[in-house]
């Protein structure tokens, strides 16, 4: 059902901004403010949302009944495929007095989809994500208790699978095991991730599936799962066989590297100063040019929203934000590490770091 409060949040905001509406398509918006997120596809479908608090559904007609019921009694548009979604859209913003508006849009909005829209009738589209995310950006006692849980299954996963790993097996075999896991231990969905062996995991966004472990080998997962909406994401890297001291020195850095961005993740905390509390120990250490990504990323209800740990978002840490602290070196063609916690301020605008499975390396015999 609508989340009439938060419409009402993200009202104020939009007024405040001189933004007259707001237009979110399905996805993880729509979760946050609907608790559902219909199938979405190339028809074009969204929740618009008003500088005065209104709230708007416009779809196709195969999804009125579903929006319907969702809606809680606010108005819902439908269109057939005979007929196309543009002018059904126009009525709407007519009846709403949002022709020549400034329109912010989502991140799922089509591209394809806003084009017809602009070539139908006056509209200025502003980005929109920044919105959304912001309003969400606090986490509830109730969504950061969730993290928590979402946290724990992928905890126990990671427990498992290093009893699991073997020479022989493919990253296939051990990412189908992950979510075997992550789903006997109480997911909602397993929400994919990495699995790299060796050379591979100098890719930080590798996601092939087919190459074998070894007698020796670098395995590095990243993977989350969901839970009553809110998402986890963890990353562990593992040695299979004795580690050479080359991998114990670069597992090592990204450790220390770890521990010092989550030391400096208080309550309060300048984001940039988080970022750098790292990526200096990576930097001192000559690896800085393969440290090639940010620090983190907020998490919740997408696996990357805000705030973002990086030297370029000027924003302090505050209670109720949660984020990840994943650094990580990539030696191309040779070896990839990546250690990665979930870290709230909790209510208390504690640091708590919610993945409690060891960082310690662990080799695989």
């Amino acid at each position: 059902m609508i989340n009439r409060d938060l419409i009402q949040k993200l009202a104020e905001m939009l007024k405040n901004e001189h933004v007259d509406a707001l237009m979110a398509a399905p996805g993880h918006d729509l979760v946050f403010l609907l608790g559902h997120s219909p199938y979405l596809c190339e028809r074009f479908q969204t929740l618009v949302i008003t500088a005065k608090g209104e709230a708007f559904y416009i779809c196709n007609r195969l999804t009125e009944a579903e929006a319907i019921g969702f809606m809680d009694g606010n108005k819902v548009y439908q269109w057939m495929d005979s007929e196309g979604f543009t002018e059904t859209v126009k009525k709407a913003f007519e009846e709403h007095n949002l022709i020549g508006k400034r329109i912010a849009v989502n991140g799922t909005v089509r591209a394809f989809n806003l084009i017809k829209l602009m070539e139908t009738f006056e509209f200025t589209p502003v980005n929109g994500k920044h919105y959304l995310e912001m309003t969400r950006i606090i986490k509830t006692p109730e969504e950061l208790e969730n993290l928590r849980i979402s946290s724990q299954i992928v905890d126990k996963a990671f427990e498992d699978i290093i009893h699991f790993i073997k020479p022989g097996m493919s990253e296939k075999d051990i990412k189908n095991e992950l979510a075997r896991l992550c789903m006997h231990y109480g997911a909602d969905a397993f929400m994919g991730g990495i699995v790299a062996v060796d050379a591979n995991a100098a890719n930080p966004h590798y996601f092939g599936d087919s190459a074998i472990i070894g007698e020796h080998a670098v395995v590095e997962m990243d993977y989350g799962c969901t839970y009553k909406g809110m998402f986890s994401d963890i990353t562990r890297t593992v040695i299979v066989g004795n580690a050479t001291d080359r991998e114990k020195e670069i597992y090592n850095l990204v450790l220390k590297a770890n521990l010092a961005g989550e030391a400096a993740a208080v309550n309060g905390a300048w984001i940039p100063d988080v970022d750098m509390a790292a990526r200096k120990v990576i930097e001192e250490a000559g690896y800085g040019y393969e440290f090639n990504h940010r620090l983190g990323h907020g998490i919740g209800y997408a696996g990357h929203e805000a705030p973002y740990i990086h030297g370029d978002n000027k924003m302090h840490l505050a209670p109720g934000m949660a984020f990840s602290c994943e650094p990580g070196i990539y030696i191309r063609n040779e070896i990839g590490v990546r250690i990665e916690d979930v870290v709230i301020i909790n209510e208390k605008g504690e640091t708590e770091v919610l993945n409690k499975c060891t960082k310690e390396l662990v080799e695989i015999f």
